[in-house]
């Protein structure tokens, strides 16, 4: 499974800690900010799965970064930490963008639960069986089958396929399959990637100057294009 990016905005060390160690224990990849106005420099600097977002900090509280991030375009879910717990708070987080808020002291079972929730609604979903003209690709079984003959997948390939399959149209980012297919405790190279890239191609029939289906964009990633 790879690990979602989680941006974990806390001034507090010793609750800091706690949820880092927490979410690492979930499987997750988390950030720690303690700052506001670092916070958000990290927020709009790159894509993350969720923002747990603390309301008292330093610099810049919760709900201007919150309103900064929404202004700026970005749809990440955002869970909102705070020991406020007046309705009022809670309509004004939800208002300015907000998916969800945990008053304190909460339980970490309850926190956790929340965070699955929402990463759920989150992820985007990969066809699990996918027509490309005469070429049948089925990621529950691992296979390709083009002209009548079977080209099994290995479980990298797979990953590659079906992040491209989940994401139609748009450019990835050779950090990106880095990220969310071989995950942050593996090291490989952007070679890597080309070359997995590649095996795909052929088993796919896509390979040489003109591909149908997976385009290289120079300098940047691939881009998965479906056709008509």
């Amino acid at each position: 499974m790879n690990p979602a990016r989680i941006l974990l905005v806390e001034d507090d060390e010793s609750l800091g800690f706690a949820l880092a160690d927490a979410l690492e224990r979930e499987g997750y990849r988390p950030t720690w900010s303690r700052d506001g106005r670092d916070a958000l420099e990290r927020a709009l600097a790159r894509p993350w799965d969720l923002i747990l977002l603390d309301l008292m900090l330093p610099g810049l509280d919760g709900h201007e970064i919150c309103r900064r991030v929404r202004a700026a375009g970005h749809d990440v879910p955002i869970l909102m930490l705070t020991a406020r717990g007046r309705e009022e708070d809670r309509v004004r987080g939800l208002d300015l963008g907000a998916d969800d808020y945990v008053v304190k002291p909460f339980g970490l079972k309850e926190l956790m639960a929340r965070v699955r929730a929402r990463l759920r609604a989150r992820k985007p979903l990969a066809p699990e069986v996918v027509q490309l003209g005469p070429v049948r690709v089925d990621l529950g079984a691992m296979l390709i089958v083009r002209d009548g003959e079977e080209f099994p997948l290995t479980k990298l390939e797979a990953g590659v396929l079906t992040l491209f399959f989940a994401n139609p149209g748009q450019v990835l980012t050779r950090g990106r399959f880095l990220d969310d297919v071989w995950g942050y405790h593996r090291h490989p190279t952007t070679r890597t990637v080309d070359m997995h890239v590649a095996r795909v191609r052929e088993k796919l029939g896509d390979a040489g100057p003109t591909p149908r289906w997976i385009h290289t964009v120079h300098g940047v990633g691939y881009r998965y294009d479906p056709g008509p």
